[in-house]
């Protein structure tokens, strides 16, 4: 949900009795944390978590990415995530029958762009961390995905990312908002990542938003942008440009296709698009629809479009997509103002000189 949308505001005021109550649960929460009456887990093994105080797409998954691409040959590194939407429960981690309906979506784009990484899926995660240090005891680092709000962990750095369209101080709790932690939760992360920006904020924008989300002396800021590569085919992994001339119809199931609709405005003449709800398992009869919307495009040259993410979830239907003009788009978190070094450096600091002595 957009905060801001104005055909939502009769139902957000209906709905802001509720957020107040989430808001006391997720207080009270804390502060047994913060007193430590509700014990956090720590383990001797640099664990990185990457995480947001908000419902919806803020560009973890990119973030998560980097992260594998960056120092996944420079440590033995795993990824532990919940496993969204899929079809198991449990401690499960990733091998070579593995599917997305077994893992969730996420985690099986992890695993199938980054199979020297272990990928692991459990809803608790303080109890999944051993059984994966168990199956994987040469295991260096670990990256949690989404597991900010989750306080079982003791994080030994903690970077929150939040949207440039959608600043989590202009959001409110959920049901209202999109706010499924408290704002002031902000103040335990190392890094902060304002994300999705432009790629060409400017510096005086950014220092408003550095005004407006106010770190602490101990935090850094960051801003970075999406930027998309090259579609390739799912099947055939041949890479395309878009042109022009071309017409696509856009099959979309992630909770913000906006970055990706602005790229298609830019490139092609015209696009349609198919519209489903986040994580979505696409069945049989949604293959026919896809197909059906596809051939009544008028142009000659056209192609379908869709995301990586998506695209994990449409690989059980390889046998009909073989000779369907379906690319993926892939994308990649791009660093602004030229700190892209000083990230690394301040994540392989941590990675290499982390020590600690684990209490759970």
């Amino acid at each position: 949900m957009n905060f801001n949308f104005p055909l939502l505001k009769p139902l957000r005021i209906l709905l802001f009795p509720f957020s107040f109550l989430y808001w006391c649960a997720i207080f009270i929460r804390n502060k047994l944390y913060d007193w430590k009456l509700l014990k956090a887990a720590r383990f001797n093994i640099p664990i990185i978590c990457v995480g947001n105080i908000a419902a919806g797409g803020t560009g973890k998954s990119p973030m998560v990415e980097w992260l594998l691409r960056e120092f996944g040959r420079e440590f033995k590194m795993a990824t532990l995530s919940r496993g969204y939407k899929r079809k198991t429960r449990g401690y499960a981690l990733a091998n070579t029958e593995t599917t997305a309906l077994e893992i969730g979506d996420e985690p099986m784009q992890f695993h199938l762009k980054f199979p020297h990484v272990s990928v692991a899926v459990g809803e608790e995660r303080v109890v999944a961390v051993p059984l994966l240090l168990q199956d994987r005891p040469e295991t260096e680092l670990i990256v949690l995905d989404d597991a900010f709000q989750h306080r079982a962990i003791e994080a030994g750095l903690n970077i929150v990312l939040t949207d440039y369209s959608n600043l989590y101080t202009r959001d409110w709790y959920l049901p209202t908002g999109d706010l499924r932690d408290e704002k002031r939760s902000c103040s335990r992360a190392n890094l902060l990542v304002v994300t999705k920006c432009p790629a060409g904020l400017s510096e005086a924008e950014a220092k408003k938003i550095e005004d407006e989300l106010s770190p602490s002396g101990s935090q850094e800021l960051f801003f970075a942008s999406i930027a998309y590569g090259t579609p390739y085919q799912l099947v055939t992994r041949q890479e395309i440009e878009l042109e022009p001339d071309m017409e696509v119809l856009l099959v979309t199931g992630i909770a913000n296709p906006k970055p990706l609709k602005r790229l298609l405005s830019e490139k092609v003449a015209s696009y349609e698009q198919m519209v489903f709800s986040d994580h979505h398992i696409f069945t049989i009869d949604d293959i026919k629809e896809i197909e059906r919307r596809f051939n009544q495009l008028g142009g000659t040259k056209k192609i379908l479009l869709t995301t990586e993410k998506d695209a994990v979830r449409l690989m059980k239907f390889q046998q009909d997509l073989v000779s369907w003009s379906l690319y993926v788009v892939p994308i990649e978190m791009v660093f602004l103002f030229n700190k892209t070094d000083r990230f690394k450096s301040i994540i392989g600091k941590f990675s290499r000189q982390f020590s600690g002595s684990a209490t759970h």
